[in-house]
């Protein structure tokens, strides 16, 4: 009977969320007369990492709002855009019973998902049913997987990972580090790229620990790895890790920096770590333009702060070109059909807020910037590439 109730509230979802878009985006009876394109959204709106998914979700109803206001025609017809949003709560399992349900929606396009670990089991249901898939999801498995119409929308950990262990090594002097992994597909992908570049590098690695990510106790990895006295500590995870881990940290006596990558690179690390510890602590590595060194960065935060009187994270300026370079690809080919944007994707360019999106044959992003931050008064902020 409990599992019977929790399908049911994941079948009414969609329908919910459209109805809602229909009224907050404003749209008037001659709009709903429109060509309706659903989009589908899917990331951990519940749960540890929920910060994240609103942030990617919130980026995403931005760029359709936009869209809809501009008014878009494919191949001579007006469309206007939905989002069709589930919480796959970063959980595997979830995750594929989200994508199934999108797919018996017809819904042909998800922008998501933002877990690696949710994304490879899920996109085979995606490309079963012959959906486009926009995703963030950084393991470079995601991308190997070979589906057609899967495309990566940031980098991969294989970029984020090097150019941390680089960091590492050049900037900060470190010759020995421990690593720390969450379990995840994207913690366990990320810690293999950093060491095989840290080892390279000349750095030896004094302790390999493990946690998960629901875990908030790491009193004992921590007693482990102080013991070792490393340089630098690398934890591949989230934020909602991170920050308790850096609290600890510091209760333990523990000097040494804690680095990692896109995920732990937020506002959300300082935040839970309960004030200002990530400050000259903590370092991360992310890709994309830096926001406030880009004019089309700077508008898109203050659009952005002006619709939900917050700022960004990490991933909603992602979410928000994805929409955008969707809609640029049925323009282009005056088609909504997956297959056909698809192939606009993989042999066009698109020039978005985060940067330019042009894919190579495995459909990751030819290029892409990634930069290092470091923490000041709670924020990341960029000290260069």
């Amino acid at each position: 009977m409990k599992r019977r109730t929790a399908l049911s509230r994941l079948r009414l979802a969609p329908l919910a969320l459209s109805l809602g878009l229909g009224l907050t985006l404003g749209l008037t009876p001659q709009a709903q007369a429109q060509d309706v394109v659903k989009i589908g959204f899917t990331g951990p709106l519940s749960g540890g990492q929920a910060a994240y998914g609103a942030d990617n979700r919130d980026g995403l109803l931005l760029a359709v709002k936009e869209l809809n206001a501009r008014g878009v025609q494919v191949g001579g017809r007006k469309v206007s855009f939905e989002v069709v949003a589930q919480d796959d709560a970063a959980d595997p399992r979830q995750g594929v019973a989200v994508a199934q349900l999108l797919a018996d929606a017809h819904v042909r396009y998800v922008i998501g998902p933002y877990n690696s670990g949710v994304a490879i089991p899920a996109g085979r249901v995606y490309n079963d049913a012959g959906m486009l898939m926009l995703t963030v999801a950084s393991n470079p498995k995601v991308t190997q997987l070979g589906y057609p119409r899967l495309f990566r929308v940031g980098v991969n950990d294989a970029q984020v990972g090097v150019s941390m262990a680089v960091h590492a090594a050049t900037k900060m002097k470190a010759r020995t580090v421990a690593v720390i992994d969450d379990r995840t597909a994207y913690g366990q992908g990320l810690v293999e790229e950093f060491v095989g570049e840290a080892k390279r590098q000349g750095l030896t690695v004094v302790r390999q620990e493990y946690t998960t990510d629901k875990a908030t106790d790491f009193t004992a990895i921590l007693s482990s790895i102080r013991a070792a006295q490393p340089d630098v500590i690398f934890y591949g995870g989230y934020s909602s890790q991170a920050g308790p881990m850096l609290r600890q940290m510091v209760t333990q006596g523990i000097r040494a920096p804690l680095l990692g990558g896109d995920g732990i690179c937020t506002t959300e690390t300082s935040r839970l770590s309960g004030g200002s510890l990530a400050d000259g602590r903590v370092f991360c590595s992310q890709a994309g333009v830096v926001l406030e060194q880009a004019d089309a960065g700077r508008a898109f935060a203050a659009k952005y702060r002006a619709a939900y009187q917050r700022d960004p994270l990490t991933y909603a300026v992602s979410f928000y070109d994805a929409a955008m370079l969707l809609a640029d690809a049925m323009q282009k080919t005056g088609s909504t059909d997956p297959g056909k944007l698809a192939e606009q994707l993989a042999s066009g360019r698109y020039v978005g807020v985060a940067g330019e999106y042009a894919f190579n044959a495995a459909h990751d992003l030819k290029q892409s910037p990634v930069s290092v931050y470091g923490f000041k008064g709670g924020q990341p902020q960029a000290l260069g590439r």
